[in-house]
């Protein structure tokens, strides 16, 4: 029973601090969670990527006992999310999407506030709150509201308050969106800062290079099951080779340039039809398959621009994997008002 006072340590792998086994989640006839599988070993960052909907997100909030599964099982440092959330809370911080950070008070109020509801020894509260300050870079704003802070202050505020109970796992739900590439760098350094010192990190997140960046292990969500998991390197060889990449600037041209090239994969070409760049796997032939593709498209008589081969990035792994791209039709939506931005996997 969730809360009882009789705490039980699952026999999980003991280095492991996350173990997630067929787990499920629906919300009426939508199905959230499909029997999702995967661990996290200890000190280690697991990157969770996914398009929208994917269920990174109910996936978090069921490990950190603000959900409840409808079946499977999950354990946080031994503990089972449901029968001892108590147990759980105790290991584990959590800093969301939207920072949980109170804008009114000062970032040592906020600190204050997150030690009691720890129940920390008010000494303890205050020392440990000097602490995160300092680490943190906001010892300076210490006494403003918060209010007044940058958003990027305000992330780290929020990240610290997350820290303020010494948690051995630490949940980061998209923790760099909406900073500047200045504040993700900054971010992404306290990262590996925690992880360094010991701490377990499941991170979920909108940037594909974020994960190829701080991820010792991936798993790609769709459709609430993991389709796929690994190292960064192990996904990318799952594209097949090197890709290449150009783009045709006459739009009339554009199926023609795909035509020519489409001998060259077993997998078919992705084609971006906003920026006519087209897409294609063509395996281990190194700079061979340029000087095939210039033959091809010549022959075509299709011109381009930037032709170009390269590794696989984790774009292309979301595109073998899933069948489309980082980013659901409602993100594309989105970027065409805003502007494009950065390929997202959220």
């Amino acid at each position: 029973m969730p809360g009882s006072s009789i705490v039980r340590r699952m026999p999980d792998a003991p280095d492991h601090a996350i173990v997630v086994e067929a787990l499920h989640k629906s919300f009426g006839k939508v199905e959230a969670l499909r029997g999702i599988d995967f661990s996290v070993r200890r000190a280690t960052v697991l990157g969770m990527l996914g398009p929208n909907g994917a269920g990174k997100t109910t996936a978090v909030r069921v490990l950190t006992t603000l959900l409840l599964p409808d079946s499977g099982r999950a354990s946080i440092e031994g503990f089972d999310v449901v029968r001892d959330a108590a147990a759980v809370r105790r290991c584990i911080g959590l800093a969301g999407q939207t920072t949980a950070i109170q804008l009114e008070l000062t970032g040592r109020e906020n600190l204050d506030v997150m030690g009691r509801l720890n129940h920390l020894p008010r000494a303890r509260v205050r020392a440990r709150a000097g602490e995160l300050l300092e680490r943190f870079d906001l010892i300076g704003a210490a006494d403003r509201p918060a209010k007044t802070y940058s958003g990027g202050m305000q992330r780290r505020l929020d990240l610290a308050a997350s820290l303020i109970g010494e948690p051995s796992v630490l949940f980061l739900d998209e923790p760099t969106t909406g900073l500047d590439p200045y504040g993700r760098l900054g971010m992404w350094e306290i990262i590996r800062e925690l992880v360094a010192a010991g701490t377990t990190l499941l991170l979920t997140t909108q940037y594909l290079e974020e994960a190829d960046e701080l991820a010792d292990t991936i798993v790609v969500v769709d459709h609430g099951r993991v389709i796929a998991s690994g190292s960064s390197d192990q996904l990318k060889d799952r594209v097949g080779g090197d890709v290449l990449e150009f783009e045709v600037p006459d739009t009339g041209r554009l199926d023609a340039g795909v035509r020519a090239v489409v001998v060259m994969s077993d997998a078919p070409p992705h084609v971006d039809p906003q920026t006519r760049r087209v897409t294609v796997s063509v395996g281990g032939r190194g700079s061979q398959a340029l000087v095939e593709a210039v033959r091809l498209l010549d022959s075509a008589g299709v011109e381009t621009t930037g032709l170009s081969l390269r590794r696989p990035s984790l774009d292309d792994v979301f595109l073998a994997v899933t069948g489309h791209a980082a980013e659901s039709e409602e993100d594309g939506a989105t970027r065409k008002r805003r502007g494009r931005g950065p390929r997202r996997a959220d």
